[in-house]
């Protein structure tokens, strides 16, 4: 109770230390001396095109190459870790091979929640192609992170629905990886293209023993054309935790023993035949392994026939794109620049485990999953006078994308006299995923005024390719589905003054439901008292949204405060009980279904504070602070999926050889009056719900020896504090923390250092 009381009077007087800063700095404006120039920021996420990320009228985070490298973000779960509002779910590996269904850890970084809502419901981009969805079902699970951030130089996060632009998956937002060119690497500082150039980078974490060497060649082959091949490749173990039980059975704390690699390329090649118009062919290979012993899972004695005495899991997944981008400058009366898009994308995982009982017998599984992608688009922009105060740029265009979606679940179950019991079979039939979308958004804007407009029509269609695999055993066919969307927004953006302004976005959202949602299906099996029932009946998920907001942009303080909410309708739950007492008789009934509506609501504020030189360097401070509250409107329940309030802060000291930087990351408590104890655990259970408010500390810093040579180091949880995250623990029941929580720890003090080297 103590702690929660210091987090919550820490959050209280955080709004009164930036009403300070505000004060002391506007009396401050006639001061002179200002930071260091910096051009403004563009980004191309929110409206497809080019935008300065000021006059953007919603919320968003930019991660850039020079934070990637000093942060030493390896994986979508560093990305994040100072973002407050924004998570990344990563369980212990405590899941089982066969038996009772339980996925927790198998996906590792499982995916993005942003302001409450995550999984499918966060579209991730790379280069504006779509990444492979995440898959759970029964004991098995897929996450997202089919990416290597050693090939990304910036990350976009857009924070609310990007259905406009980007259809479906764009219910809470959209997450886009932008990799390297050719000329990040040849740009000379007086901005003359070299021949040849790259980078070699090396770094290690302590937090899961992970090693990588990563190395980028770029040159030009012409005037006209040039290439880029990146090659990273790395090894390590699982992510280490708190736990101090290192016993070899269901009550084991400590992670489980576990071997990881991971390989990936990118190639490049960008021809430019003349001024007008620019080619980029990429082509990306990313793989990524995993080996667990599963020592949680062997049973305790006393051991019966049937009592498993050892488990191990191996997953291997693969992604490889191939994508040609061409853009154009062209001179018409419907266009001044024209972009095509044409990308082909194979992603395939794949589960195998192998259980041995206490009789000597074996069980197997092997489970796969797999989406083949055509992407297409065209992509118009038009910028005219309306008036001789008012200029409008038009952005319009068409997206087709078709996935092609199978699984497998096959394996052998030995039940005595050691016959075969198990029957292989698909969860869902092959499926392909096809949509149509037709967008245009219009910017109109004036010296003060920013005003956008969109709408977006979509036509999304789930037809079944083959039965094959899934009716029989299924009792009935899978069931193809379709139907339309329309999708508006209207942002606007008022520059009060040079300082000052505020901006306000409605935005739609809009999510389809997938294969497995519409005709998942599992049957009662030996052990297993359940059962899964397909719904071709779901709908749509969408939303109705609302943000506002305040940028202040002062002589020494960056603010900008953004209050939003949201009215969800027809949400999905998987597998929700319906009915059954778990016998053999009466059997446990689940199907995925819209639920009833939720809303979710919030405020998030963001900033950098500069203190001005410091003897040789300079001080400054960064800060993020949200807070999110969401409720299911049938039940009046809490939604487990909110995160708590997090207070982000930093201390970061620059001069032109070094910079040193102290980040804290301070999360508030998660207690049973936030939290639906019913929720996300199986019948009968209880969701854990008391999770205590934590403060953690990181030091880090880049020693740039030379120009062309950096050393970054860190110290990571530097007080060695013992806490966990509630994006974890999500599904974790009262009873199984008796024994495992301490399974569910971050890792406690840790070290990371790199090394880089541009030539």
């Amino acid at each position: 109770m103590r702690t929660r009381t210091k987090m919550q009077v820490t959050l209280r007087l955080i709004p009164g230390a930036v009403a300070c800063a505000v004060a002391v700095l506007t009396q401050a404006q006639t001061v002179p001396e200002r930071s260091v120039p910096t051009l403004k920021e563009v980004v191309v996420s929110a409206a497809r095109a080019e935008q300065a990320r000021e006059d953007v009228p919603q919320t968003m985070d930019v991660v850039d190459q020079r934070e990637l490298e000093a942060r030493q973000i390896s994986d979508i779960k560093d990305l994040v870790a100072d973002m407050p509002d924004v998570s990344v779910k990563h369980a212990p590996a405590r899941f089982t091979v066969t038996g009772v269904g339980n996925p927790t850890g198998r996906d590792g970084n499982a995916g993005f929640t942003i302001r409450g809502l995550g999984g499918n419901r966060v579209l991730m981009l790379v280069d504006g192609i779509r990444l492979p969805r995440s898959y759970v079902n029964g004991s098995n699970a897929f996450g997202r992170d089919l990416l290597s951030l050693d090939l990304v130089k910036r990350v976009e996060i857009v924070r609310g629905p990007s259905s406009v632009l980007y259809g479906s998956d764009g219910l809470a937002g959209l997450v886009n990886f932008i990799t390297y060119e050719p000329q990040d690497f040849l740009a000379g500082e007086d901005g003359a293209l070299r021949d040849f150039g790259g980078r070699i980078a090396a770094g290690w974490s302590g937090d899961d023993e992970t090693a990588k060497l990563a190395a980028t060649l770029a040159g030009r082959a012409s005037d006209t054309l040039q290439w880029l091949v990146t090659g990273t490749s790395q090894a390590g173990r699982g992510l280490h935790n708190m736990g101090s039980n290192d016993a070899a059975n269901t009550d084991r704390t400590t992670p489980n023993p576990q071997n990881t690699s991971g390989d990936s390329l990118l190639l490049k090649f960008v021809a430019r035949p003349d001024s007008y118009q620019k080619h980029i062919f990429t082509v990306e290979h990313v793989n990524k392994k995993s080996d667990i012993e599963l020592l949680s899972s062997r049973a305790k004695p006393p051991l019966v026939a049937s009592s498993v005495v050892d488990e191990y899991a191996r997953q291997n997944l693969n992604r490889d794109r191939f994508t040609w981008d061409g853009r154009f400058a062209i001179d018409a009366a419907w266009a001044d620049q024209l972009q095509t898009v044409l990308s082909l994308q194979n992603a395939d995982s794949r589960d195998n485990g192998r259980t041995l009982r206490n009789d000597g017998a074996a069980r197997l599984r092997d489970t796969t999953f797999g989406e083949r992608t055509w992407q297409a688009g065209v992509q118009a922009g038009k910028t005219l006078p309306v008036s001789p105060d008012w200029t409008q740029r038009l952005t319009y265009g068409v997206d087709y994308s078709s996935t092609e979606v199978t699984s497998w679940f096959g394996g052998y179950d030995p039940v005595p006299p050691l016959t075969t019991a198990y029957v292989p079979k698909k969860y869902f039939p092959d499926t392909r995923d096809s949509s149509v979308g037709l967008y245009a958004q219009s910017e109109l804007a004036s010296e003060r005024w920013r005003i956008t407009p969109g709408l977006r029509l979509e036509s999304f269609a789930l037809d079944v390719i083959s039965q094959a695999g899934y009716a029989p055993p299924a009792s009935a066919p899978g069931i193809s589905i379709s139907g339309t969307n329309a999708s508006p927004k209207l942002g606007a953006l008022y520059k009060v003054d040079s300082q000052w302004s505020v901006f306000g976005n409605y935005a739609s959202g809009f999510k389809a439901p997938n294969a497995w949602q519409v005709n998942g299906y599992f049957d009662p099996q030996p052990g297993i008292n359940a059962r899964l029932l397909p719904n071709p009946d779901l709908k749509p998920e969408t939303s109705q949204n609302y943000e506002v907001g305040v940028r202040t942009n002062f002589e020494r303080l960056l603010l900008e405060v953004a209050a939003f909410t949201g009215a969800y309708n027809n949400l999905i739950v998987d597998k929700k009980l319906l009915s059954g007492s778990g016998t053999v008789a009466d059997p446990y009934v689940y199907q995925t279904v819209n639920v009833d509506n939720a809303a979710i609501w919030g405020f998030e504020l963001r900033g950098r504070m500069d203190w001005g030189p410091v003897g040789a360097g300079r001080m400054s401070s960064p800060f993020a602070l949200a807070y999110t509250r969401g409720q299911d409107k049938g039940t009046g329940r809490p939604l487990n999926s909110i995160d708590p309030a997090m207070l982000a802060a930093g201390l970061h000291y620059d001069t032109a050889p070094w910079t040193l930087r102290l980040d804290m990351q301070a999360r508030a408590a998660k207690t049973a009056d936030d939290i639906d104890a019913s929720a996300g655990v199986k019948a009968g259970a209880l969701q854990y719900s008391e999770l205590p408010s934590i403060a953690t500390f990181d030091l880090s810093g880049q020693w740039r020896v030379q120009r062309d040579l950096r050393i970054n180091a860190g110290i990571y949880n530097l007080t060695d504090r013992k806490y966990w995250l509630w994006s974890d623990v999500q599904g974790l029941t009262t009873a199984s923390a008796t024994t495992q929580l301490d399974a569910y720890t971050q890792a406690g003090r840790y070290v990371k250092v790199s090394v880089v080297k541009d030539f």
